[in-house]
Formats: structure tokens, C-alpha cells, sequence
């Protein structure tokens, strides 16, 4: 087979034309001009965006499944405490913001860090002796979302590692790996109302971890750790020389960067900071009391109910908005994990509960306890009649897998 070698000829930046060799078995031949290759079109997605992964979106959007329409449908799945109309936004906060609005102070760009009077508001409101904040120590940001995008953006770079709770907030390892941050998943441990297994989340430290995610009170957990158990994840810091992103702006250290951070955007909502410190000083207190024994009074029946079905084991949430719910899947042997049970159970009784498989965590599903009360308990209903359906004993579960 003849080999060729094909030779370029141009000198200069821009070479309209190419001089082309070719050499076959030591016999050259000229091709003579040819006409340089027109640009193409190629417009492509960025590393980040191929990097970018959200398993709560890929799953659920992933779920082909019609609801039973003889039943209406009752979503446990969205975590939005507004939805249903029982808890709804304080009179207090929404003539706060109208205020702002009509005010026609607020329309224009702020600086990418907060106006400064919100700051100081911010700063006045959480300050305590023990730990003291001042303007300069807060950072406003638009949602959660983007304070824990500024938090890891500072504190790690591209090839480091970050360690997450597990089952944890998916919104962490998407933003990560977006990032070019590896995640490493310490676990938390449903038999002790999801305290982290300090001996795993210190065995997964090393010289490339750049901070440890506590999640306190949690999502989809809904569990909140005791101040000795706080103390214990802050002797694991401290002996590791890792910091803690705990959903909050990490310490001094980093603040310089932050602030430099801040300005990629125009800042946070203009509206909301102007209404800020109204919402901050005259909400009334009995607004978060009432809001809170709807919490915990729809904890505490829906927990109840869901403990009376066959193969479900709930965990007692103690705060946030969710609870989580263990399938005995050696009972239900029809289902091969939780996104099937959580499938069926759309398709057959109109009920939505996302399963823990998002959370990466299987054979869980996370149930959100701020729909009305009386939609807990037919939700409840459901279920139960679902599981009782399809709830295998022992030994009927051991004939299924025979006749498999």
C-alpha cells in the first residue's frame, strides 16, 4: 500500500491558498493551488453545561406515568410550602413588598453585593455576643441556590473534592461537578434520626478536600442534630483542618473572595432588599409559631400513619419541611427499586412522593408534609391500600423470587 506525505507550503498568518505535496514511494506530484477550506459553523456546549446534571430533574423527568384518573392527584413531591394556600406568605411581608415596589426606590441596579442598609439589617438580625456579624460579614445573594454556588466557587477549584451528606440536597453535586469538583458522599444513618457517620465522613478526608457540606435541619431528611452531635462534625473539622459550608457564607477566611464572586452578577433582587428590614423587624412571632405546629402537628400524623402500613418505615422528622419513609423491599418484590414503587404508585393511586434514588439514596422516597391536613391523611389512605395490594410476607415473597 502506497504512503503518502502531504506537505503544506505558506508562509504568513493568513494563507489563502495551500501548496500541496504528495510523496509515493519517494515520487513526488504536485496538486498544485488549492482554495483554503471555508470556516463552519461550530457552536458548541460548554465543558460546564456537559457537566451539569440534576438527578432530581433526570428522574422525575424521565417518569412516563399517567396518574389513576379516576382519583384526584396529590403531590408529596414538590417542596414549595406555598402550593397548597395553608401557609400562606404573612400580610406583614407582602405590604412590605409592595411598599418597596410603589416606592419606585428600588428599580435600579444595586451594588452586586446588597444595598449596604440591607446588610446591616441582615448583620443586626442574626448578631449575637457569641458570634458577632457587621455589614462587611454578609453577602446577599439571589436564593440559597446562589449562596452555596459563591460558597463552593470560593472555596474550591477544579480537581478538589467536596463531601456531601447522603442522602443530601441533589442541588450540591450538580453545582459541583458543573465546577469540575469531585463530590465524595458521606453517609448519614436513618437509625439515629440521620446523624452522619463521623467515621465515614473522616475517612473520605484528604489533601484535595476542600470543605464538608452539613445540611442541618436537612432536606429530604427533615432531621436536625443535637448540639452535641454539632460538636462532634466541628472536632472532625477541626482535626482535619476542613472547613464547613453549613448553607451560610464560611467565615473570614474567604470574604475577599466572595466579594470579588459577587460581582460576576447585578446582585440579588432589588424589591426584596428594599423591603428587607421590614420583613426582618415586624413580622410577628406568632407567624413562624403557627407555622411551625402546622409543621409538626402534619409531621407527627402523617409519621403515624405511614409507621401503621406493612414494609414502610418512616423516620421521625425533627424539622424542615420533609420526612423520609424506608420500603422494605423484600416486600415488595414486584419493584426493583424505589423509582418503580414511587411510579406505580402515580399510576395506581394518584399519589407523587419522589423517591430517594434523587437524593442518592434507594428504597426511600421523601414525603413533603406542608400539603393541608386533610390531604395528608388521604394521601396516607392511599398508600396504605397500595401497599396492602402489593405486600409480600416471608414466604410469599420467596415464592416470587422462585418463579422468577
Amino acid at each position: 500500500m502506497d504512503s503518502y506525505l502531504i506537505q503544506v507550503n505558506g508562509q504568513g498568518d493568513h494563507v489563502p491558498l495551500l501548496d500541496i505535496h504528495l510523496k509515493s514511494n519517494g515520487n513526488s506530484m504536485s496538486l498544485g493551488k488549492v482554495k483554503g477550506r471555508k470556516p463552519r459553523w461550530a457552536v458548541r456546549a460548554s465543558e460546564m453545561s456537559k457537566k451539569t446534571f440534576n438527578p432530581v430533574r433526570a428522574i422525575v423527568d424521565s417518569m412516563k406515568v399517567e396518574p389513576n384518573p379516576k382519583k384526584a392527584m396529590i403531590s408529596l413531591s414538590l417542596g414549595d410550602p406555598t402550593v397548597f394556600g395553608n401557609l400562606p406568605t404573612n400580610d406583614e411581608v407582602t405590604r412590605a413588598m409592595k411598599e418597596a415596589l410603589d416606592s419606585g426606590r428600588y428599580n435600579g441596579y444595586a451594588p452586586s453585593v446588597g444595598y449596604q442598609s440591607c446588610r446591616e439589617a441582615v448583620a443586626a438580625y442574626y448578631s449575637c455576643p457569641e458570634a458577632p456579624l457587621e455589614a462587611q460579614d454578609v453577602i446577599l445573594t439571589s436564593g440559597c441556590s446562589q449562596a452555596i454556588e459563591l460558597a463552593l466557587a470560593v472555596l474550591a477549584n477544579p480537581g478538589q473534592n467536596i463531601l456531601v451528606p447522603r442522602p443530601g440536597f441533589s442541588l450540591y453535586k450538580t453545582l459541583a461537578l458543573s465546577m469540575g469538583i469531585e463530590v465524595k458522599l458521606y453517609n448519614l444513618l436513618p437509625e439515629k434520626s440521620w446523624e452522619i457517620d463521623l467515621k465515614h465522613l473522616e475517612s473520605l478526608v484528604d489533601e484535595k478536600t476542600a470543605c464538608v457540606i452539613v445540611n442541618n435541619p436537612s432536606n429530604p431528611c427533615g432531621s436536625v442534630f443535637s448540639k452535641g452531635h454539632l460538636q462532634k462534625i466541628l472536632a472532625v473539622a477541626s482535626r482535619q483542618c476542613v472547613p464547613i459550608l453549613a448553607d451560610e457564607i464560611y467565615g473570614d477566611m474567604i470574604r475577599d473572595g466572595l466579594l470579588r464572586l459577587s460581582q460576576r452578577i447585578l446582585g440579588p433582587c432589588t424589591i426584596v432588599q428594599g423591603a428587607l428590614e421590614r420583613i426582618l423587624h415586624r413580622t410577628p412571632p406568632d407567624f413562624y409559631h403557627n407555622t411551625l405546629s402546622i409543621l409538626k402537628s402534619n409531621a407527627d400524623l402523617c409519621y403515624a400513619a405511614l409507621s401503621a402500613i406493612p414494609g414502610l418505615q418512616p423516620v421521625r422528622p425533627a424539622g424542615a419541611m420533609y420526612l423520609m419513609v424506608e420500603i422494605e423491599m423484600e416486600h415488595f418484590p414486584e419493584f426493583e427499586n424505589d423509582v418503580e414503587f414511587t411510579e406505580r404508585l402515580i399510576s395506581e393511586q394518584s399519589v407523587f412522593c419522589l423517591p430517594a434514588t434523587c437524593f442518592e439514596y434507594p428504597n426511600f422516597f421523601r414525603v413533603v408534609i406542608t400539603v393541608p391536613e386533610e390531604m395528608i391523611l388521604e394521601a396516607c389512605s392511599r398508600i396504605q391500600e397500595f401497599c396492602e395490594m402489593h405486600y409480600q410476607g416471608a414466604e410469599g415473597a420467596q415464592d416470587l423470587e422462585c418463579d422468577k
